[in-house]
């Protein structure tokens, strides 16, 4: 197996990949480790045949997500962002609380689309960022930046989340 996710799909270790290329990289590995392949192999064929479709399962996952290829690019760089211990600056961790106690109060479908929409804006600028500091080899940002996408990441979630509630 390849020694990581890039080696495998064939693309430069970077944070910037071509999407496209990823895709159709990750159905031609499927195809050539596909369980209709392997039915009449041995059981030590077929395992190993799993074995690889988990891992390009895996690979897959993890490079085509913006969030998960940065935390992925760090790891590489040897640099693991620990889920639990989220220290960011007061300012941060005072906007963090300022939009939880928003969305909570957001009772209307349309306050709650606005809400969503600033959010976005804000992944979309966190990404942007993200490129940026990765081209420049600038991990220990980069890995603040991750910690800032998270937060909004999971906002995300929870607010679509209250979207089903509201409609």
């Amino acid at each position: 197996m390849s020694s990581h996710h890039f080696d495998l799909f064939g693309l430069d270790v970077s944070f910037d990949i071509d999407n496209k290329a990823l895709s159709d990289r990750y159905r031609e590995l499927q195809r050539t480790v596909h369980p209709d392949k392997y039915a009449n192999a041995s059981e030590k064929e077929r395992l190993l045949a799993m074995q690889k479709t988990t891992h390009i399962n895996e690979a897959y996952q993890t490079l085509k997500n913006p969030h998960d290829r940065a935390r992925y690019l760090l790891y590489l760089q040897g640099i693991e962002i620990n889920d639990k211990a989220m220290i960011m600056d007061s300012d941060f961790l005072m906007k963090q609380m300022a939009l939880h106690e928003e969305l909570a109060d957001i009772k209307h479908i349309d306050s709650l689309n606005a809400f969503l929409s600033r959010i976005e804006k804000q992944i979309t600028h966190l990404i942007d960022t993200l490129s940026q500091q990765f081209s420049q080899k600038n991990y220990q940002q980069a890995s603040e930046t991750v910690r800032q996408f998270q937060f909004f990441t999971r906002l995300h979630e929870t607010a679509l989340s209250l979207e089903e509630e509201l409609i």
